[in-house]
């Protein structure tokens, strides 16, 4: 009888070693800086950076042309080309926009731009922040059919609507006031800043927002707190679109607003008809309707990088 058989007894494996890497190679950079450093190793290039100045002088040399001819005579203005002022100084003058401001209509005009403007984008704003963070965020029976229904209203043109809402402003008492001008555009500039801060706020981390209920936050502190803070680039943006497209909009200012309610754009083209050509009642009064946005857009010209810089690397 053979002895007890012996088993052969392995040595445990062990798992293969892994190599440590060391330094920054170990953890990429995160998606934004990988972005901004693309963006500036672009920018840095000379041909880029060629085009961006030819741009920028095609770009300003109306601008230019625009604020020379109001500074002119309408004498000078008929005789020759406003470049000639480059070399004559003593054609510009500050009697157009004295003239323009005296004017009573225009600084009215004037006047009933900044009541539409303002207003209509801190309604559109506030209204589109605490709805997209309910779309984003809070659950409640019918959300996501409501919001397709939102996204559906940004292919309805605002042509579709003029007549039906004329009647209707005309039944209620609205028609031919600033108070209808505002209306309309807060409800036509809704579906777009709805839809544009729903996806800003949903790309917030849900950790973020549950650690903050777990430490007792009401959802309004939560949004006023956390979320608001944290959209203030996307919120930036939108305010500054929203500005710019009503205080440029003359189409339902045109129909909606009378004499004594009408914008500026709407006063221009007024004086354009009843005068013709008149540059220097047109040209200061342009220049004036342009300058407002663009300070408007430096002004807020940090926020609205930060805006489209987040849009791109998320």
């Amino acid at each position: 009888m053979s002895g007890p058989s012996t088993i052969e007894r392995r040595p445990p494996r062990r798992p293969p070693a892994v190599r440590p890497v060391a330094g920054p190679a170990a953890t990429p950079p995160p998606p934004g800086r990988r972005g901004g450093g693309r963006l500036s190793r672009l920018l840095s290039n000379s041909l880029v950076q060629g085009a961006l100045i030819l741009v920028t002088l095609v770009w300003i040399t109306p601008l230019a042309g625009l604020l020379i001819s109001s500074m002119r005579s309408e004498g000078d203005n008929a005789s020759d080309g406003w470049w000639t002022a480059l070399t004559d100084p003593s054609q510009l003058s500050l009697d157009n926009y004295s003239a323009l401001l005296k004017d009573s209509g225009i600084a009215a005009a004037f006047g009933n731009t900044v009541l539409i403007s303002v207003p209509t984008t801190v309604l559109v704003v506030a209204i589109a922040a605490l709805a997209g963070y309910a779309f984003a965020w809070l659950e409640f029976p019918g959300r996501d059919a409501v919001f397709l229904v939102v996204v559906g209203l940004l292919v309805v043109p605002v042509q579709i609507g003029l007549l039906p809402v004329a009647k209707l402003f005309g039944a209620v008492g609205l028609f031919g006031t600033v108070a209808g001008v505002v209306l309309f555009h807060v409800a036509y500039g809704l579906p777009f800043a709805i839809f544009l801060l729903r996806n800003y706020f949903a790309e917030i981390p849900r950790e973020m927002l549950e650690a903050a209920r777990m430490d007792g936050g009401s959802e309004w502190r939560i949004f006023s707190r956390l979320v608001l803070p944290l959209g203030r680039p996307a919120i930036a943006s939108l305010a500054i679109f929203q500005f710019l497209w009503v205080w440029n909009d003359m189409l339902v200012a045109l129909l909606f607003a009378d004499s004594e309610s009408q914008p500026l754009t709407v006063s221009l083209q007024s004086q354009m008809r009843q005068f013709g050509s008149n540059i220097g009642v047109l040209a200061p009064g342009a220049f004036l309707s342009l300058v407002v946005p663009l300070i408007v857009f430096f002004a807020f010209q940090r926020h609205f990088v930060q805006g489209v810089m987040a849009g791109s690397v998320k």
